[in-house]
């Protein structure tokens, strides 16, 4: 972008040449002039000559030379008639540069967009005026504009000669030097045409200071800058183009911080026309664009947050660059909400990509005892056949994980893999994912409709998470999905074959939720057609340790942190143990995470202060459910690890006990037996 802006904002520079053959047509008919590789051919160079009467006349001499290579127009006109007539052309686009000289030339080309070639006065055409006006005078005037030529005072005597010079900005200035001298008893005056017209009009004698060769070589640099005007324009629609077409908004200036260019989004943001911009100070435009700092720096500056006109812009300011030297800015300005809603949607993407892909096999899944094995030989055996599943467990069991190995092992592994959990989404929208929708089913259906789960699922398998908290009428259509392979989208009427695996999960015990009316038997007999029980952390205590260290292995990988997993857990092998882990591997997790944040604190396990651990980790301090009162140092332990959490939390029972891993009712239940919080039998006067 930086690179398109240093295009679109450097200046035009003499000396690109060009060759080849350009089609022109002038007073005398058609032609052809050499270009270079490359120019346009859409079109014919055109210049316009803008000067007094007295220098238009010398170069009408030389204008019939130039007819084959440019059309030329000549306007006889000063200042600001002249400037009139050129922004006329120029906005017409009717000239592709001016001729002109002197104050005329300075005057437009401070005022004109487009190139001015300036017709010089060179030392040989002084010293041929200074041997003309000798022929008259012995005393001759010279007045040029801005410039007095220090060299005619070594050679005025040579030439037998007196001179005085002198200089002008206006032509009011040029007709007060021409009555001074003349005053001083100067006849004869050389200077440029408006210097000639006031000595005419004091019956003096000019003598204009300009030659044919002069203006031959003005010509020669008009068109020189006309095809230099060409290339460049060229270029820059071309880029132009590309910039406009830019959806961020975008703005670039000078070294002087003055607007060089605008794309519609920044026009759009500032509200302003780009006549309207171009060419003032972005400070002046917006403060907030400012492009100083850069400027000044030369640094870029990217990712900064901007606050303009009541909304959060992400700023991006940038240097341009040409040779090493810095030329100018660009700021381009991206708004924060579409970045934002771009992040969401670039995540739901992947998310929905993810969904539909597996990471687990029945080797990710850890431990050694009698329990996770059966569990693992029983996942093996179910992967073999298409049936439904039904794996049951607590929550933190690894009840998906288990579903994604029976899915690899199976034959559908490598097809998509389609989780969703029944107790995340509200009935209406629950229905919408499972089955999708037509166009206009309900207000707020998506354009075009939607595919549900089930159809995205097929071929593969499709994972029902906690099915248990399903709404009843849905559980009318699954059941209807599983018996019939086939889903009616919300909307339709069309049925829709669907050839997939149903593997869902539970924390619940469906068995007791059929009595209450919470589930349909008719569904939980479908589903329970291969039933998987997963065992509690608390029934695989010999798996404890193992996960345990790769849970921190994990973690400190994560933190590039090299150290044994062994060096965090053996110390609190057996407090892990003991613990009966209501949150089962879910929780084991959580704990080694902050167990490896205090060992990468204080060095290891023994090195971290008593308190400190009782404080963060009170698990480890808490006897097993059903245990008796614990006493001595123990029950110590956990009245400290309790009173803690309550005071952490402001006494609030629910709060304190979330925090320990625990349900309430099983800290209510050791408050009572360690007095926590009033005796050990009376009112509680702790909170909720």
């Amino acid at each position: 972008m930086k690179h398109l802006f240093a295009t679109l904002t450097k200046r035009l520079r003499p000396g690109v040449h060009a060759t080849g053959d350009f089609v022109v047509e002038g007073p005398r008919g058609k032609g052809t002039m050499p270009m270079t590789p490359g120019y346009p051919n859409d079109g014919r160079l055109r210049l316009c000559f803008l000067s007094y009467r007295h220098l238009t006349r010398l170069a009408r001499a030389v204008l019939d030379e130039y007819a084959q290579r440019a059309e030329i127009e000549v306007i006889d006109q000063a200042y600001e008639a002249a400037l009139a007539v050129a922004r006329e052309r120029e906005a017409s686009g009717a000239v592709d540069a001016f001729v002109s000289a002197g104050a005329n030339a300075s005057y437009l080309r401070s005022t004109v967009k487009s190139p001015v070639a300036t017709i010089k006065v060179g030392g040989y055409d002084i010293l041929l005026a200074l041997l003309k006006a000798r022929e008259r005078s012995n005393r001759v005037g010279i007045v040029m504009h801005r410039r007095i030529i220090p060299e005619l005072d070594a050679i005025k005597g040579l030439l037998r000669t007196e001179v005085e010079q002198g200089c002008y900005e206006t032509p009011d200035e040029a007709v007060a030097c021409v009555k001074g001298m003349a005053e001083r008893g100067f006849p004869v005056i050389i200077g440029s045409s408006v210097v000639v017209e006031a000595t005419e009009r004091l019956g003096m004698e000019g003598i204009l200071a300009y030659s044919v060769a002069g203006v031959r070589q003005g010509l020669d640099d008009a068109l020189e800058m006309a095809r230099i005007a060409r290339l460049e324009s060229a270029r820059y629609s071309q880029l132009n183009g590309v910039l406009r077409n830019v959806q961020e908004a975008v703005l670039a200036v000078d070294p002087g911080d003055r607007v060089t260019a605008v794309n519609p989004a920044m026009e759009a943001l500032l509200g302003f026309s780009p006549n309207a911009i171009l060419g003032r100070v972005a400070a002046e435009v917006a403060p907030e664009l400012s492009l100083r700092g850069v400027l000044s720096s030369g640094e870029a500056e990217k990712g900064s947050v901007l606050r303009f006109r009541r909304r959060d812009w992400i700023a991006n300011r940038i240097p341009i660059r040409e040779h090493g030297q810095v030329t100018g800015a660009m700021i381009t300005v991206y708004d924060a909400r579409a970045i934002s809603e771009a992040d969401v949607s670039l995540r739901s993407q992947t998310r929905r990509r993810s969904n539909r892909t597996t990471r687990y096999t029945l080797e990710d899944i850890r431990g050694d005892s009698p329990a996770i094995e059966q569990a693992r030989a029983t996942a093996r055996r179910f992967a073999a056949s298409d049936l439904t599943v039904l794996i049951s467990g607590d929550s933190g069991t690894g009840k998906e994980l288990f579903a994604q190995a029976i899915h690899n092992l199976g034959p559908r592994a490598g097809r998509p893999f389609v989780a969703i959990n029944c107790s995340a989404f509200p009935d209406s929208l629950l229905e919408s994912e499972l089955f999708g929708h037509e166009e206009g089913a309900f207000t707020g259906a998506r354009k075009g409709g939607k595919v549900g789960l089930f159809e995205a699922a097929h071929t593969g398998t499709l994972f029902l998470d906690e099915i248990g908290d399903m709404p009843l009428a849905l559980q009318t259509r699954l059941l209807r999905v599983l018996q019939e392979r086939e889903i009616v989208r919300l909307g339709s009427v069309v049925p829709v074959p669907v050839d997939l695996r149903v593997i869902a999960a539970t924390h619940q015990p469906l068995e007791e939720l059929v009595p209450q009316r919470a589930f349909r038997a008719d569904l939980l007999y479908r589903l329970n057609t291969l039933r998987l029980r997963l065992p509690p952390l608390c029934d695989r205590v010999e798996d404890v340790a193992v996960l345990a260290e790769g849970f921190v292995a994990a973690c400190l990988e994560r933190t590039g942190i090299r150290m044994a997993p062994s060096v965090v857990v053996a110390p609190l092998r057996s407090r892990l143990a003991n613990y009966r882990w209501p949150g089962n591997v879910r929780e084991l997790e959580n704990i080694c995470e902050r167990l490896t944040m205090l060992v990468l604190q204080f060095g290891t396990v023994e090195e971290i202060p008593a308190e400190i651990l009782r404080h963060d980790c009170p698990e480890l301090f808490l006897e097993p459910l059903g245990q008796e009162k614990p006493t001595g140092r123990d029950g110590e332990d956990a009245r400290i690890a309790i009173e803690s959490a309550l005071s952490r939390h402001h006494g609030n029972r629910a709060e304190a006990a979330r925090s320990m891993g625990i349900s309430r009712a099983t800290l209510w239940r050791r408050m009572r037996q360690l007095g926590v919080g009033g005796t050990a039998d009376g009112e509680d006067t702790v909170r909720d």
